[in-house]
């Protein structure tokens, strides 16, 4: 009967796996690289040069620095989130469907601080190298212990990492090219609860965690062109990293797990309370490749407009696959199709200098989601997006600027309507809610010219 119990907890935690990718892959794709662009809602990300942040941006435009210079910051992030009408199901062969009974009290995301570093440093007129570490992707929910939707997901971390050598070349007084390699490393953990078959279901459950990591490489391209000295154009292009996700997965008995085998008396122990199962499992992991096209324009001496467009190629992420590595040719333990959609987001923003020391900024973002209804899930329940930004850069001496920027996310209230199968396609556990979210983001950096 012990086998019995060691197959159902390693189908749990390999389940468990597969939300990694989907919590890191399609999760939020974090835009917090620069404080001085958060201002302007990143309209000109690839093509307004304002400090280092352009390592990200655009690693071209490090070309159009005129001295050697240091930016560091970060960006605070306080989310607030709404659950109304969640409920919540879960099924068993001998029991049938019962309700799941719980909270859903909502602001499950915890504030975060994502912070940065840059340096870029022109060696004369034409070459420039530079150097960034900074977070691209990341994602973090953590539900109360009671969360009626726990058999689907109560606690997700997931944290991407990058580093990024740079150099650029600027051909002329037009044209300017840059590339970047980029080593990015992943970890994660996930918890969900398991409803216990048997006797046990509905009245104990099993806690099943995964802790993951791996590393990847990728690289960046970018290019500006400036027909004239007020214009200037920037395109930027971010690889796809590939990962192979290896982790430690650990479901532990909350209960005694019994099962009646029939005699409806209940008196077969599976697993006594405290029992602990652990296992390996892999998961191949692509996070797609992005563009970005931005252009800034020179209204007067005192004014500059930006827009912008960023394309992810979301449809890389089609489907979650995990295996055993130990039986490598076998079935996959777990396969969930996603069917995610190439997505879009576009900014608008300005900076007027108010004088030498003061520039004032303001941008919008329409940022859209690249899941659909139909795949929506408790650990990442987001929709379309509109950030509305505002910002200052302030410049006591040439040599320091002080940025700050305030952000206001809404996104359109969602629905999650969830289920999850067993290997043999029967619904084990459903959640429904409506969510409504919304965040804030309070950014700082400072940058000192060498």
């Amino acid at each position: 009967m012990h086998n019995k119990f060691n197959k159902l907890t390693w189908a749990v935690a390999v389940a468990a796996a597969a939300f990694a990718s989907q919590a890191n892959a399609g999760g939020y794709q974090i835009n917090e690289q620069s404080v001085s662009g958060q201002g302007y809602g990143h309209a000109g990300r690839s093509s307004n040069v304002n400090d280092a942040t352009i390592v990200f941006g655009n690693p071209a435009g490090m070309s159009f620095l005129d001295r050697a210079q240091l930016t560091a910051g970060g960006t605070y992030l306080n989310v607030n989130s709404r659950i109304r009408n969640a409920e919540a199901t879960r099924s068993d062969p001998v029991v049938g469907t019962q309700p799941v009974e719980g909270t859903s009290e909502g602001n499950m995301v915890p504030g975060t601080l994502i912070p940065f570093a840059f340096y870029a440093h022109p060696v004369n007129e034409q070459l420039a190298f530079g150097f960034g570490v900074y977070a691209p992707f990341g994602s973090k929910t953590d539900y109360e212990d009671g969360f009626v939707g726990r058999n689907l997901g109560n606690y997700t971390e997931l944290r991407v990492m990058s580093a990024q050598p740079t150099v650029s070349y600027r051909f002329n007084d037009q044209w300017a090219v840059g590339a970047g390699i980029t080593y990015n490393r992943v970890d994660g953990e996930l918890h969900r609860l398991v409803p216990a078959p048997g006797e046990a279901f509905g009245t104990e459950e099993l806690d099943s965690r995964i802790e993951g990591d791996d590393d990847g490489w990728g690289y960046n391209l970018g290019v500006i062109f400036q027909p004239v000295p007020e214009t200037t154009l920037g395109l930027t292009y971010r690889s796809k990293v590939s990962y192979t996700l290896t982790g430690d997965f650990r479901a532990t008995a909350l209960g005694n797990i019994t099962d009646d085998f029939g005699t409806g008396q209940g008196d077969g122990l599976i697993a006594p309370e405290g029992t602990v199962i652990t296992r390996d499992a892999q998961l191949d992991l692509t996070t797609p490749e992005t563009i970005n096209f931005s252009v800034t324009q020179q209204m007067s001496e005192r004014l500059k407009l930006m827009a912008g467009a960023s394309w992810t190629r979301w449809s890389r992420f089609d489907e979650i696959r995990v295996i055993d590595p130990n039986d490598p040719g076998g079935d996959p333990i777990t396969f969930e199709q996603q069917d995610y959609s190439n997505a879009w987001a576009y900014a608008l923003g300005g900076e007027y200098q108010l004088n030498p020391q003061l520039a004032l900024r303001a941008g919008i973002t329409l940022d859209f989601t690249p899941t659909s209804d139909e795949f929506r899930s408790a650990r990442i329940p987001s929709d379309d997006r509109r950030i509305f930004s505002i910002g200052a850069g302030w410049t006591p001496v040439d040599d320091l600027t002080l940025d700050l920027a305030y952000s206001y996310l809404t996104e359109r209230s969602t629905h999650v309507d969830q289920e999850r199968e067993d290997a043999n396609g029967a619904i084990t556990s459903t959640y429904t809610a409506d969510y409504k979210n919304e965040a804030h983001g309070f950014g700082a950096q400072l940058t000192y010219r060498f």
